[in-house]
């Protein structure tokens, strides 16, 4: 099957892998069959088969992406995310005007260090949450605060989009963070003022008392030291990327990702004498988490991107992309924002996008790393306001109230918040 018939079976499947997705059937299985069936729909299915191998051996994502995630495993064992948690608690409890900002600018700099939304949202929520609504905040803004800190991610190394828009851009993934760093810090802004001020006006901003919450645990011992541990990797890799940095050490230039982790990690466990036995197989349990969650999508999105290529979906794309550079500016931003939001994951169709469109972007007159970035961003935006996004999900059921209401207080700043970052990165 190839010419237009190819192209008209290419979005039935595309439509239907959408409709999927929403359902929220298994992520890798959905793009695994889609691409396997657009593959042997054009009589190619060992592109299918190639993409599957070529994208098992990725060898600076699975760097990345492993040994940030086998770091974050060494966190929780060793309580040092507790610190760092409790500490910014301590502070956020004393300014009280600044408290729902605060909450949801604490989670964004936490989630920078455990890149997990939902695993963000779980660690952080049962914290912060039970704080603001002892503070009179209501528990659906509660829910909201820590749910919209969960894009910090973005600044992470181990996120799986950073590695891949550093691949296509020939870029450091240090340098991709920068490029879209004033974009995202100015997306948490909004989003954390804008539901400051929706809290403001409808009146959850204060005054909620209920006896079915119990204040946070007072009693914690914050340790200022083990507080700061979770920080140090990416400290180290933002210093060891500046130029005073680089020219003064010549050492600097060379350290990377699993560098940076892996010293963060015995740093952790030296500080807290966590049993180096207990460490070593929760590090790599968590390099193992990593391949399977998050490389498993990677992996299966460059099938489901093959048999797009085969059927020829791809080609008629960025054809009509190139007719308008406007017209790619708003692909990249809203159909991985729109996505985001319908499915709750933000992740398949940045992935899919940049896999297959991002390559293309000097000929619509666009960088590779800001295109890349754009999607990434816009996927993470939609996915925040999604009612069906897992983080979600897990907030609301701390907080007791529907998803379906943090969705409301977080739609206004999520939608400015894409619109700022369209202008800033494009």
């Amino acid at each position: 099957m190839s010419g237009t018939m190819g192209i008209i079976f290419g979005i039935i499947v595309l439509a239907a892998t959408i409709v999927f997705l929403i359902r929220q059937v298994e992520t890798r299985l959905v793009l695994l069959t889609a691409g396997f069936t657009m593959a042997v729909a054009a009589l190619a299915p060992l592109k299918a088969f190639d993409a599957f191998a070529t994208n098992m051996i990725s060898g600076v994502l699975i760097q990345n992406i492993c040994s940030t995630l086998g770091f974050a495993m060494i966190l929780q064992i060793t309580g040092t995310d507790k610190h760092l948690i409790y500490g910014l608690t301590k502070g956020l409890s004393r300014v009280r005007f600044l408290i729902i900002p605060g909450a949801a600018i604490a989670t964004f700099c936490i989630n920078i260090a455990l890149p997990s939304a939902a695993g963000c949202a779980a660690s952080v929520g049962v914290i912060f949450i039970p704080l603001l609504i002892s503070q009179g905040i209501s528990p659906a803004v509660a829910a909201s605060a820590v749910m919209l800190g969960t894009f910090g991610s973005m600044l992470s190394p181990g996120l799986m989009h950073n590695p891949i828009i550093a691949k296509l851009a020939g870029m450091d993934v240090m340098e991709v963070i920068k490029g879209h760093a004033a974009a995202t810090i100015a997306s948490i802004i909004i989003g954390a003022v804008s539901l400051a001020v929706v809290a403001f006006l409808r009146k959850e901003d204060k005054n909620f008392k209920s006896s079915d919450w119990e204040d946070v645990d007072r009693n914690f011992k914050i340790n200022p030291l083990l507080a700061v541990l979770p920080l140090i990797p990416i400290l180290a890799l933002i210093l060891c990327s500046m130029a005073p940095v680089k020219a003064a050490v010549s050492w600097a230039t060379a350290v990377k990702v699993p560098h940076a982790m892996i010293f963060g990690a015995f740093l952790c466990l030296l500080f807290t004498r966590t049993n180096p036995q207990t460490a070593v197989k929760k590090f790599f349990e968590g390099m193992g988490k990593g391949y399977g969650d998050v490389l498993g999508i990677i992996i299966a999105t460059g099938v489901f991107v093959s048999g797009m290529m085969a059927l020829g979906l791809i080609d008629a794309f960025i054809n009509l992309l190139k007719n308008s550079q406007d017209i790619a500016k708003m692909a990249a931003t809203y159909g991985p924002f729109l996505l985001g939001v319908m499915s709750g994951s933000g992740d398949s169709a940045a992935v899919a996008f940049n896999e297959s469109v991002t390559p293309h972007a000097l000929s619509f007159g666009m960088g590779v790393a800001n295109m890349g970035s754009m999607a990434a961003l816009a996927g993470a935006l939609g996915r925040t306001m999604s009612p069906l996004a897992g983080a979600a999900i897990i907030c609301a059921g701390i907080a007791k109230v529907s998803p379906f209401e943090l969705a409301k207080r977080l739609a206004p700043g999520m939608i400015i918040a894409s619109v700022a970052s369209l202008f800033i990165l494009m």
